[in-house]
């Protein structure tokens, strides 16, 4: 004779028990994430711009190129002096950690754009010479003005404006975008926490989810993107 509980799965459509068993598997996950070490995340803030960008080898670069690894963006300009020496300390300073965090088999990019309408190619490499970029890892880029200002302003959110006795006022931001295109941290200089200290521990984040997410972990990470479980 058929157990009870084996008869009603037998009676249950096909797609039923694939949607049950999809519920208990997320279940499963909440569970262990609930149950073992807590786990955070960033949270997924929205998808970054499209663009297409040169960098100071004159070499392209496009948002497309930036798909599988991540991506920690920053913005300036030519001769801003003090307004950009701490953000260049951060970058510089992210640069030289990045053993400090495993991303599996992700490679981490940093690129600052300029918004410099003269930020010609021979521009580009004085600018990235001076502030440290070594052209590899973190590279100076723009564009055409117009490309520039509607992929800072529209897409990553931020802002400059020209100055009447030169130079521009400007959102100094960073913004941290993951492999999948969407951004997962946006950081205001200057923080109360040091800024390259915070950002590299994000950056650790991103890598223990692109490594740890996967299987039954996978439910897990889910569930920190759903009870809100941010750093």
């Amino acid at each position: 004779m058929d157990h009870p509980a084996e008869s009603i799965g037998a009676l249950l459509p096909r797609w039923a028990r694939w949607v049950g068993g999809v519920f208990i598997a997320l279940a499963l996950g909440a569970m262990a994430f609930a149950i073992f070490e807590p786990i955070q995340v960033l949270p997924r803030i929205r998808l970054a711009p499209g663009f297409s960008f040169v960098d100071q080898n004159g070499e392209g670069f496009t948002s497309e190129d930036a798909r599988g690894q991540v991506t920690l963006y920053t913005f300036a300009y030519g001769d801003c002096g003090d307004d950009c020496d701490a953000i260049d300390a951060t970058m510089r300073e992210v640069a030289a950690r990045v053993g400090e965090v495993d991303l599996g088999d992700t490679g981490l990019e940093l690129v600052t754009v300029s918004f410099d309408p003269g930020s010609d190619t021979e521009r580009l490499g004085a600018l990235a010479a001076a502030s440290g970029a070594d052209g590899s890892r973190w590279r100076w880029m723009t564009s055409d003005p117009d490309l520039v200002d509607v992929v800072i302003r529209a897409g990553f959110g931020t802002w400059f404006e020209p100055q009447d006795a030169g130079g521009f006022a400007f959102d100094r931001r960073f913004v941290l975008v993951d492999g999948w295109g969407v951004v997962r941290g946006e950081y205001r200089y200057a923080t109360l926490a040091d800024d390259a200290d915070t950002l590299i521990r994000h950056i650790g984040l991103l890598g223990d989810e692109l490594r740890k997410a996967t299987g039954i972990g996978a439910f897990a990470y889910e569930a920190a993107h759903v009870f809100l479980c941010y750093p």
